[in-house]
């Protein structure tokens, strides 16, 4: 079966079409070599799917006839991606909350405050 009908198969990309300009980009691996959307799959590879910011591992254990529903997926694929790379990403989202967009205006009085004090505070330490 090919790479990318067997990640639309198991639900790791909602259209077949996504999957494949995923693999055109590089984004899926196969023992970290960057493969082409025909690439064949077997069973027990290990395949490396970089989707929304996440390194998602995915073990193959069998093929798929056709896409399947939610519920069965576990049959067709076990998913060992790290709890870390999750984590990081909620750290990411806290992250970026707290900063302005480039070019969203002027720094408001409280920013400007904030500034200010972190600028006397990094002298002081100096």
């Amino acid at each position: 079966m090919r790479i990318d009908k067997y990640l639309w198969c198991i639900r790791v990309f909602k259209t077949r079409s996504i999957a494949t300009t995923a693999c055109k980009k590089g984004q899926v691996k196969i023992d970290n070599n960057s493969i082409k959307p025909s690439k064949e799959v077997y069973g027990s590879e290990l395949i490396l799917v970089r989707k929304n910011q996440i390194n998602y591992q995915i073990k193959v254990l069998d093929l798929p006839e056709s896409r399947v529903g939610a519920k069965l997926v576990d049959l067709y694929r076990k998913d060992i991606t790290p709890k870390e790379a999750f984590e990081k990403t909620n750290l990411l989202k806290f992250a970026k909350d707290y900063y302005r967009l480039k070019g969203a205006g002027r720094p408001t009085k409280k920013d400007r405050r904030d500034i200010d004090n972190y600028q006397e505070d990094t002298t002081e330490e100096i």
